[in-house]
């Protein structure tokens, strides 16, 4: 436990300030963007491309279509919406990354 008297590092300070709240509507948006990233979208650290990993983008995807069988009828319509533009756009997206895959192999 820190004492009342001690800095607080930048560090901290950043991590506690840069967190929004979570709502259902973030955590379906952060599942997605994990989703991205195995999808291989999104750039590393190193601005290079990430190699795509289709198992886990299924993975996250089939996780994003759960929730939405699971929350059938007690989402806000906006929820609801945003949840299905983004599983579809997943779901067209993994298919273009695996027919992608194809044709380089």
């Amino acid at each position: 436990m820190k004492n009342k008297e001690e800095p607080v590092s930048d560090i901290e300070e950043h991590q506690n300030q840069s967190l929004p709240p979570i709502d259902f509507s973030t955590f379906i948006l952060s599942l997605a963007s994990s989703a991205m990233v195995q999808l291989g979208e999104v750039s590393g650290p190193d601005g290079k491309k990430l190699r795509a990993d289709c198992s886990a983008a299924r993975q996250t995807i089939d996780i994003l279509g759960i929730i939405e069988e699971k929350t059938k009828n007690n989402l806000s319509e906006a929820e609801e919406k945003l949840l299905k533009s983004l599983l579809y756009d997943l779901r067209i997206k993994i298919v273009d990354v695996q027919k992608e895959n194809a044709n380089h192999k």
